[in-house]
């Protein structure tokens, strides 16, 4: 009969097991010690080697002549429990038999002295199923064993156990394996038994192992069927898994809105052997790592990722702002969750999604306007101001009554002492054609307040209380209440102040010239998304 890789393969020493050093060397210790502890407690993840370990520890206790801490694998004692013959040793899952009378089974049972071997072992695995009054049953007994009895527990969930339990045992936590230990295992076993494994594919195997050993000898076997190569093409057919090129492609698609590749690539998932649920998951990886990427200095010690991999997904990375990744990776997180609950409507779910992915202003979420404010943010440090879904500023009609300006006078260049001595004549601000001008509010404006209240509190109340805006042409405007603020800041040196917390707030540049000033006629209107960032700084 045909016995499973993972069986097959199952290590027999200490020595044996890959990746958790940390616990195959305080059990040798205390094998070469002969100073076992009365009770174990081995939790981890699932294929990390809980089982395997507890069969290994049952082994050396009872070994006549243990090698450096290992089982000789020879002895009486270690071939019968080897073939199962040993009654010694028992183990109980106990996921079938959780209830209290199995416990009890047990409690009556470990009073009597071993038959045949020198320990007896009782090895409880899923211990977390037990029912509470089976642990209440077994909490005596795992506190004062006899001295012939060994327990050694091993769960994939320590937070159901009672803190009773954990506190009686010697505890130990399994780790999930590294990448690359998991693709040096896979590799030996493949040459051993002849399969011709490809390195990518070995790394491709021991990713979607996710750190546990079991679950990556098994997806090598299944790839292995049919006496054929183990290559990246063979196990993404065999999963059903998409390639890393053409996960790329899709987010590339995303940043470029191009909505006929992302429709044909849904169409591909559905038309093939593949679940749209397994490329949704593939998908919100890729966010993921992009996000690492965006977010830390070395990416590269938390991904595993070739370099070639590594260097496309940095390019990736930079089409995409961190508020973006966040928003994208909300609308792939609900939208697996609701492929989960509807079956059936898993590609209606996928093509929603994707679209709202490519068009922010479909979505009025918190994280769809944060993505869009941050969008504009860089556009405005960065001096541009890119048109492109979002409304266009508002066109105002010029008031009937023209309102006072003042401006600097245009004058010949002449020495700076001597060039605040010339009085500012009234000019109007420009206008666009029809006589209607583009005023842009500067968002910043409460800053250019604080940085005039540190040297003239008087002034900085008059500024409190006005409005400043961008031109066409790069020139601000500030709009006074009442006409005697504005004559409280005509003087050369509040001017002077004026402009230069300006120039600060808006990293550019503020000339004489370039700074008007009135008193504010009718009310400007400010476009809608003008309301949305006023809005999320009224909420700061």
């Amino acid at each position: 009969m045909h016995q499973a890789l993972y069986r097959k393969w199952r290590p027999q020493t200490f020595d044996d097991v890959c990746g958790q050093e940390h616990i195959t060397s305080i059990l040798r210790y205390e094998a070469q010690n002969r100073a076992f502890s009365h009770a174990y407690l081995f939790c981890g993840s699932r294929g990390t080697g809980k089982t395997t370990c507890a069969k290994i520890l049952a082994k050396v206790v009872n070994c006549e002549s243990h090698v450096n801490g290992n089982p000789c694998g020879k002895c009486a004692a270690c071939l019968a429990i080897e073939s199962g013959a040993a009654t010694d040793v028992l183990e109980m899952d106990a996921a079938s038999n959780n209830g209290v009378d199995n416990i009890r089974d047990i409690r009556d049972e470990v009073v009597y002295a071993p038959s045949t071997l020198r320990y007896r072992v009782y090895i409880i695995d899923e211990v977390h199923m037990l029912s509470v009054s089976a642990f209440n049953a077994l909490l005596k007994t795992l506190e004062e064993p006899p001295e012939h009895v060994v327990f050694i527990l091993a769960t994939t969930e320590l937070h159901k156990l009672p803190a009773t339990i954990i506190s009686r045992c010697q505890r130990f936590d399994f780790r999930r394996i590294s990448t690359e230990v998991l693709m040096a295992r896979l590799q030996f076993i493949a040459a051993q038994e002849s399969i011709a494994l490809d390195p990518d594919a070995a790394r491709m195997l021991a990713k979607l192992a996710q750190g546990g050993m079991r679950d990556a000898i098994s997806l090598l076997e299944l790839c292995s069927g049919g006496d054929r190569e183990v290559t990246p093409a063979v196990v993404e057919d065999a999963i059903g898994l998409t390639g890393n090129d053409a996960m790329l492609s899709t987010v590339q698609a995303v940043a470029d809105k191009n909505y006929d590749l992302l429709f044909s690539r849904i169409d591909e998932v559905v038309r093939s052997s593949k679940d749209i649920s397994v490329f949704w998951q593939d998908l919100l990886s890729v966010y993921r790592d992009m996000l690492v990427v965006k977010t830390t200095q070395n990416a590269a010690s938390y991904l595993d990722l070739t370099d070639h991999e590594a260097e496309k997904l940095q390019q990736a990375a930079k089409r995409f702002r961190k508020e973006t990744l966040f928003y994208h990776c909300k609308l792939l997180e609900d939208a697996f969750f609701a492929m989960q609950k509807a079956n059936a409507v898993k590609r209606i779910v996928a093509e929603m999604t994707l679209v709202r992915m490519c068009d922010e202003a479909l979505d009025t979420s918190v994280e769809a306007l944060q993505s869009r404010v941050a969008q504009l943010e860089e556009q405005l440090l960065s001096g541009r101001f890119v048109q492109q879904s979002t409304p266009a500023p508002a066109r105002v009609e010029a008031s009937p009554a023209a309102p006072r300006v003042t401006e600097a006078a245009p004058k010949e260049p002449i020495p700076v002492s001597t060039e605040r001595k010339m009085p500012p004549t009234p000019s109007s601000a420009p206008m666009s054609e029809g006589g209607k001008r583009i005023l842009r509010p500067i968002r910043a404006w409460m800053e250019v307040v604080e940085k005039i209240s540190r040297s003239d509190p008087m002034r900085a109340s008059f500024v409190k209380t006005s409005r400043g805006f961008t031109l066409e042409d790069e020139r601000v405007l500030v709009q006074f209440e009442t006409d005697f603020s504005l004559r409280m800041m005509e003087d050369d040196d509040a001017r002077d102040r004026l402009r230069m917390a300006v120039s600060a707030v808006l990293r550019r540049e503020v000339g004489d010239r370039m700074l008007l000033m009135e008193v504010a006629g009718k009310k400007e209107n400010a476009s809608v998304i003008d309301e949305i960032l006023a809005a999320s700084d009224s909420d700061e």
